[in-house]
């Protein structure tokens, strides 16, 4: 589980890095504002559960068997889809539905942090 996550944290840190930087480089001239402003929340709120998987990553060294580690691995994982991937294809296409999507994965972010918090009070 630890290989696993790291090795998940650290491409969806490297996706955030290629996202954000086509969001201020490639998109700034052809979203409008308020678009651009989403597709930059779809990408803080990547960056922030990329590093959360890789916290998961670096913990699982100490509890390699927790399977509520592991979910809230994969919880987190299913945020950073369907929350930011929601923000991006909002974004880049203006479809307003997909803003209906965006609080499901809102959902497995917090699910994710509270399936974290109990794998480690039952662990350590």
């Amino acid at each position: 589980m630890q290989k696993l996550f790291l090795t998940i944290g650290s491409i969806a840190m490297a996706l955030a890095v290629i996202l954000g930087a086509f969001g201020a480089h490639g998109l700034k001239k052809v979203l409008s504002e308020e678009m651009l402003t989403i597709f930059e929340t779809g990408v803080t709120y990547h960056f922030y559960h990329a590093i959360g998987l890789l916290v998961i990553g670096v913990v699982a060294r100490y509890m390699p068997d927790s399977a509520l580690l592991s979910w809230s691995g994969w919880l987190m994982l299913a945020g950073i889809i369907v929350f930011s991937g929601s923000l991006y294809l909002l974004s880049a296409s203006g479809v307003r539905w997909l803003g209906a999507v965006t609080p499901v994965g809102g959902l497995c972010f917090i699910a994710s942090w509270v399936v974290f918090t109990v794998a480690v009070w039952k662990n350590i």
